[in-house]
């Protein structure tokens, strides 16, 4: 009896072992529930290893007598005239960033209501962000120690119940690192709306000009920190699934004919006074 042997190509057995091991694979499941580290907050996607080198990214801060320092300190000047306007509310609001208030920034942008109810991936994405966008500021927030706009000027802040806790730790700006974070991730989530989400995102950071409490170099290293923080999250599972998950719920709300629940003519119109 003749045994009859099939031909294999070269890539045969890397086929088999590829196969083996994708059916070994477990899929990764995101949690939409975290304990909170301190109220309001959970615990990012990254260790503290996993954070960008945000020292050695950056560069330092304006220089005295610097064109830089100049083009900052006009900025501040300039915004001043929106204190007690629509915009500097706007700017307080945005300054808030303890969970569910936080939901409410890009609602508009999305055209939806996020909620942990509603939109539970969704909700989670944007609070393990904000996490690891905030958490990559602490080395060079430390090592520069820059005194806020309102700590040199004596001016008020749109924040003023937060000043006397407020750090002499200007550079970069944490509030403009996560909103970026949160407005490239969400530029992911729903490609569709891509530049309102970005224009949001970038009112965000200047929210903190406005407020008086960043310097505009403040906020543009912020966006560097937060880009740089979602580079290094795109090698994350964990996150990359609670993305694809965070996506059909954002398709489910526009499909259910989900709205926002913040007004979002007078964020449209307190956001165009800073124009």
């Amino acid at each position: 009896m003749k045994t009859a042997f099939v031909r294999m190509g070269p890539w045969a057995g890397l086929g088999a072992v590829l196969l083996a091991g994708c059916a070994a694979v477990e899929p990764v499941v995101p949690p939409t529930e975290l304990p909170e580290i301190r109220p309001g907050y959970v615990a990012g996607y990254l260790t503290p290893e996993q954070l960008p080198n945000t020292v050695a990214l950056l560069p330092p801060p304006p220089a005295a007598g610097s064109a830089a320092l100049a083009a900052d300190e006009e900025m501040y000047k300039a915004t001043r005239k929106l204190k007690d306007t629509p915009r500097w509310a706007l700017a307080a609001s945005d300054a808030e960033l303890r969970f569910p208030h936080a939901t409410g920034v890009f609602q508009c942008a999305l055209g939806i209501a996020i909620s942990a109810e509603g939109t539970p991936h969704l909700n989670m994405l944007l609070r393990r962000v904000r996490m690891d966008s905030s958490r990559a500021n602490d080395k060079p927030k430390d090592h520069y120690k820059r005194a806020r706009p309102f700590q040199v000027t004596k001016d008020p802040s749109c924040t003023p119940k937060e000043e006397e806790r407020m750090k002499p730790d200007s550079f970069p700006s944490g509030h403009a690192s996560i909103g970026w974070a949160w407005a490239l991730t969400l530029a992911e989530v729903a490609p569709e709306k891509a530049d309102a989400v970005l224009a949001r995102g970038f009112a965000f950071g200047q929210s903190r000009v406005v407020c008086g409490v960043h310097y505009r170099s403040d906020v543009e290293a912020g966006r560097v920190v937060g880009a740089a923080s979602v580079a290094r999250l795109h090698a994350d599972p964990v996150f990359n699934a609670q993305v694809a998950l965070a996506r059909k719920e954002v398709q489910a709300a526009w499909a259910a004919g989900s709205k926002p629940k913040v007004d979002c003519d007078a964020e449209a119109k307190a956001l165009a006074l800073d124009r």
